[in-house]
């Protein structure tokens, strides 16, 4: 996605003179595109979502929220839907299958969840039940994770699991004895080290294990993590280094051992050439491997397949420019011709294609807790005869004013160049000592209502002067919302990862603010203030104006990849709610699972904190205050229920 002017998301001519639509807040929130069918908008202007695509079986949004609420569960609260998840898992099996069909491919596909795309127990534990049927595995990078694995596949020790990341003695000793208990268990190999572990213990339990390798391929990544492939990648051996563990393998009579090819193409890997070239690469790589003795079956093709975030289907790092039919297609076509071309068997193709199981499945609902506007002082003609008859005012005012009554499309630039100037003049002056603060505060009001005069201007015009293109993001509202950035979207903040944000309701109303949204951490960079488009980054969300008392929630929509486990305590702001939705026969939605959100008391421990002393502690300095009259014992009562309430309960805000 090439930089380009600003597209202004105002509606065009003639919108407003018509009542906004439900298809109008489709096309402005791109909702076709990101949704891929799993969402969309009912007739009420609420956002639902279609688990298994089908338009007939809907979940509305707004209301599973307010049942929620009516249950005790207060925004923000992560919704995971177990349907979408059954579908992701079922649609990637489909594509490799319709692939390996229509290129008289000879050999099968299944794929491995890696687990740390998200480790909750409640994901892992779905996608394995709901992979059963076409014998998905699972992957892990570490020891813990091999841990939860080793328990997970008790039930169906047949299905894959395979084993990544670095390795050491009692780890690579585990995996062998897990053979033994009869795990189809492959450890690749990342080094030299691991490799000898795995033949010293090998020998020592008179294993015959399944052995992969990791290849570093000299084809190029593609969008935010390419440089974690190619030779510098972290993970994996040379080519030469490849042939040297054959060697060695077959000093030990083990070459048969090597069954399986792995590589890293990177991940949300956008541009479909770059796994072209990858998958090309590493079939060469694997039938040489094969010509020269090694006892393979399987190709592993990693992880890499993207999630189009922004619906543009572009060559963008948050979106990709293929489908997943195209990527199966591609994948399934190279690895048949290059095994064709010289008599190898088509190995069995594994995935590792998490992020694109996983992240349809999880929506963040959250509340908008107030706004702060820019222009919500708009200069009356009771101001304006006021001022009119002040004749002792500094004339940077006067000129404010005077830019302010003449913005007009002419001299729209014109304007607004007059009112900064102005602006700058006054605010020498007060610094000066020349102006006082309420006078400074009549200029910063004429400035801002120039400013919004002229934006009101801009919107009537086809095509904004190159000058005034980011006036509108200068204007637009401050939206407080009740949620933690670094704990459930820490990809937003840490690697400006885009994702959609749509309000659940009120969508069949024109969204009249424009908006960049703010969490309730004292941390500056806990904000969101890029936003998805169909042609570039927006710098703000059009979004609607808040009616006095009435709840306002947005929804962040693809968040199952990543972001629960990368999520930290800043601020001591916990893991919100998770609530699991599924869809019954009947059409009706019913809560699967709750998981409560961490409590202070929780979070408090996890940052080592006494949490049976703090009680006690602030209960003596209360009885002291009592003591020595500067509290009444009410008052104390009243501290000391807060106190409790508030260990016990949500670290998010809640209603009364």
């Amino acid at each position: 996605m090439s930089a380009m002017t600003t597209l202004r998301t105002a509606p065009p001519r003639g919108v407003l003179a018509r009542p906004w639509t439900i298809e109008d807040s489709a096309e402005l929130y791109q909702i076709r595109g990101w949704g891929k069918g799993y969402f969309a908008i009912n007739d009420d202007g609420h956002l639902v979502v279609h688990p298994d695509t089908a338009r007939t079986r809907s979940i509305d949004l707004h209301e599973v929220v307010c049942g929620l609420r009516e249950r005790g569960l207060t925004a923000p609260v992560l919704l995971r839907f177990s349907d979408i998840l059954a579908h992701r898992i079922r649609q990637l099996h489909d594509s490799f299958r319709n692939a390996i069909v229509e290129n008289d491919y000879r050999g099968g596909y299944q794929a491995v969840y890696p687990i740390k795309v998200n480790q909750q127990r409640q994901v892992v534990e779905e996608v394995y039940r709901f992979g059963h049927e076409f014998n998905f595995g699972l992957e892990v990078g570490s020891k813990p994770e091999l841990l939860a694995v080793m328990a997970i596949t008790r039930s169906a020790p047949e299905r894959m699991i395979v084993c990544n990341g670095f390795k050491d003695d009692r780890y690579i000793e585990a995996v062998i004895l897990a053979t033994k208990l009869g795990r189809h268990i492959i450890p690749v190999v990342e080094n030299f080290t691991e490799l000898r572990l795995i033949i010293k213990h090998a020998e020592k339990y008179g294993v015959r294990p399944q052995i992969g390798v990791r290849v570093k391929l000299a084809s190029s990544g593609a969008g935010r993590w390419r440089e974690s492939s190619g030779a510098r990648s972290k993970f994996g051996l040379f080519v030469s280094e490849v042939l040297e563990m054959l060697d060695l393998l077959k000093e030990h009579n083990m070459q048969d051992c090597l069954q399986l090819v792995h590589c890293h193409m990177g991940s949300q890997v956008q541009d479909i050439r770059r796994v072209k070239d990858a998958i090309n690469e590493l079939a060469h790589v694997y039938v040489e491997l094969a010509k020269l003795g090694a006892g393979l079956r399987y190709l592993d093709v990693g992880g890499g397949l993207g999630v189009d975030y922004d619906g543009s289907q572009t060559n963008f790092e948050s979106s990709m420019n293929y489908s997943l039919d195209e990527y199966a297609g591609d994948i399934v076509y190279r690895i048949g011709g290059v095994c064709n071309e010289v008599g190898i068997e088509h190995p069995t193709i594994i995935s590792e294609s998490g992020r694109a199981m996983v992240a349809y499945s999880s929506v963040l609902v959250f509340d908008v807790l107030g706004s702060a506007q820019m222009n919500r002082h708009p200069l009356g003609k009771k101001f304006v005869d006021e001022l009119e008859a002040n004749g002792d005012l500094p004339q940077p005012i006067y000129d404010l004013h005077e830019a302010y009554e003449n913005v007009t499309e002419r001299r729209i630039v014109e304007c607004y160049h007059d009112a900064v100037q102005a602006r700058d003049q006054a605010l020498h002056l007060f610094n000066l000592g020349y102006m006082s603060l309420p006078q400074r505060a009549l200029a910063e009001r004429l400035f801002w209502a120039t400013c919004a005069r002229i934006n009101e201007a801009l919107r009537r015009m086809p095509e904004a002067p190159e000058e005034l293109e980011d006036l509108e993001v200068i204007l637009s509202d401050t939206y407080f919302c009740n949620f933690s950035l670094f704990q459930s979207l820490p990809d937003s903040w840490a690697i400006d990862q885009l994702f959609p944000i749509v309000p659940i309701h009120r969508l069949n109303e024109f969204p009249s603010r424009k908006a960049v949204l703010v969490d309730i951490t004292c941390d500056s960079d806990g904000k969101i203030d890029r936003f998805i488009d169909a042609r570039d980054v927006r710098k703000s969300l059009d979004l609607h104006q808040l009616n006095n008392g009435d709840e306002y929630y947005l929804g962040v929509f693809l968040v199952g990849a990543y972001q629960e486990t990368l999520g930290d305590l800043h601020n001591l702001f916990g893991d919100t709610h998770v609530v699991h939705i599924r869809l019954d026969e009947e059409g009706q939605w019913w809560i699967d699972e709750v998981i409560r959100g961490d409590t202070a008391r929780e979070v408090l421990g996890y940052v080592q904190y006494d949490t049976e002393k703090l009680y006690p502690q602030l209960s003596q300095d209360c009885e002291r205050a009592v003591r020595e009259s500067r509290m009444t014992v009410a008052e104390s009562q009243v501290l000391l229920r807060f106190y409790e309430s508030g260990l016990n309960g949500y670290t998010y805000l809640e209603p009364e």
